[in-house]
C-alpha cells in the first residue's frame, strides 16, 4: 500500500475509545426504541453476537449497519454522525482511515504500486526510510506513530487466512534501494516470505515490459464481504473512495489486464531471488 499511511499524521482518540463511545450511543437510542438486541438484530439483519459486539465496542461498525440503524431507531442523524468518529487510528492520513477500515473485512484486496513496496507488505526497516523521506519532515513521535499503524495493518495477511491478497509491483520499485542496500536485502526476503502464503499473491512487472495497463497510476481494490468492490485512488496530499461501480469496473479491467501483463507468482518469486542474490 502507498505511504498514504505516512503523512498528514495528527494526534487523535485512540480506536477502542472512539468504537466504546459509539456502542454506547447505540445502545442508548436502541433502548430508547424499546428494542432488545435480539429485535434489533432482527430488524438491521445482522446476528445476535454483532450487535452485543458493537455496543460493547469490539466490532468496527459496517457502514450498511449503521444506515439500517440509523433508520430502525429514528436516531436524528445521531449514529451517522458518531460513526465518522469511529475507528479514527493516530498514524493513519485523514483520507485513508475508511480504506483501511474497509481493508480488515475484505475478502478481496488487489494493489498495483508504482512508487514504493505496498504498506502491506512493507519491512520495519523500509517503512522508516519512507517516513524518513517524508517532507515537511516528521517528528521522532510521529514517525514512531506511523511506523506502528503500518505493522498494525500488515497483520491483516496473517488474520484473514480466507481473502485472498494480490499485488502488482514494478520492477524499478525494487531497484531504487530505497534506505540502502541492506534495507533492500531485507525487503526481498520478506517478499519471498510473505509470497509463500496461501492468501498472498505477488507478481512483478519487469523494467523491460513493453506493455502496460496501468500508465494513471497505482490500482487499488477490494471486495466487501457482501461482494460489492470499492476501489481507492490517491494524490499527493488527498485520497478519495471509490464506489460508483462505473468507476471501479474500469480499474477492475486494468487491474485484470495488469495481472496478465506481469510476472507469474512463481516467476516473480525467481526474480526476487535472483535480485536478492545480486546485492
Amino acid at each position: 500500500m502507498a505511504h498514504s499511511a505516512g503523512r498528514s499524521w495528527v494526534s487523535e482518540p485512540d480506536t477502542s475509545d472512539s468504537l466504546k463511545s459509539f456502542g454506547a450511543v447505540v445502545k442508548v437510542f436502541r433502548e430508547r426504541a424499546g428494542f432488545t438486541q435480539h429485535a434489533l438484530a432482527e430488524e438491521v439483519q445482522y446476528s445476535h453476537p454483532m450487535i452485543s459486539s458493537i455496543e460493547q465496542g469490539r466490532r468496527l461498525p459496517p457502514p450498511d449497519f449503521v444506515e439500517k440503524a440509523e433508520e430502525a431507531l429514528n436516531a436524528f442523524g445521531v449514529l451517522r454522525a458518531a460513526a465518522q468518529h469511529v475507528g479514527r487510528q493516530p498514524g493513519l492520513a485523514t483520507w485513508f482511515r475508511e480504506w483501511a477500515r474497509l481493508e480488515k473485512e475484505a475478502v478481496n484486496l488487489c494493489t498495483y504500486e508504482c512508487r514504493l513496496v505496498p504498506g502491506l507488505l512493507q519491512t520495519e526497516t523500509y517503512a522508516r526510510a519512507v517516513f524518513d523521506n517524508s517532507l515537511p519532515p516528521l517528528e521522532d513521535s510521529q514517525l514512531e506513530s506511523q511506523v506502528t499503524a503500518r505493522a498494525e495493518r500488515q497483520r491483516l495477511l496473517d488474520e484473514l487466512p480466507n481473502s485472498a491478497f494480490s499485488f502488482i509491483i514494478e520492477e524499478a520499485v525494487l531497484m531504487r534501494r530505497l534506505g540502502g542496500v541492506a534495507v533492500t536485502r531485507e525487503q526481498l526476503e520478506h517478499l519471498l516470505e510473505r509470497g509463500r502464503l496461501r492468501n498472498v499473491e505477488i507478481q512483478i512487472v519487469p523494467a523491460t515490459a513493453q506493455e502496460h495497463a496501468c500508465l494513471h497510476g497505482p490500482v487499488r481494490l477490494l471486495e466487501t464481504p457482501y461482494h460489492r468492490w470499492l476501489g481507492y485512488s490517491e494524490g499527493q496530499e488527498n485520497g478519495r473512495l471509490i464506489s460508483d461501480q462505473k468507476e471501479v469496473s474500469v480499474l477492475q479491467m486494468r487491474y485484470a489486464k495488469m495481472r496478465s501483463q506481469a510476472l507469474s507468482h512463481s516467476e516473480s518469486m525467481s526474480l526476487l531471488q535472483r535480485m536478492r542474490g545480486a546485492l
